[in-house]
């Protein structure tokens, strides 16, 4: 099985102006058929992304998990 490549960073949270995830910066739609999509389909959303983020209003303020875990991983070492 091959891991699919994914811009999540576990912040799901959607900006109701953009419609944008503050997160990845995916729509509801492109989130839900992402495992559908084909490679290059999601590359070309991937895009786009950067673009999109600078658009929503506000970053989420709190801790994401990735950066939670990678922090309690950095403590451990």
């Amino acid at each position: 099985m091959t891991a699919i490549e994914s811009p999540c960073i576990l912040v799901c949270s959607i900006d109701m102006k953009t419609g944008f995830c503050f997160g990845c910066g995916r729509t509801r739609d492109e989130i839900s058929a992402w495992i559908g999509m084909t490679p290059e389909v999601r590359r070309a959303v991937m895009a786009e992304l950067p673009a999109r983020l600078e658009t929503v209003e506000r970053r989420p303020r709190r801790e994401t998990r990735r950066t939670r875990m990678a922090r309690e991983r950095d403590a451990l070492s």
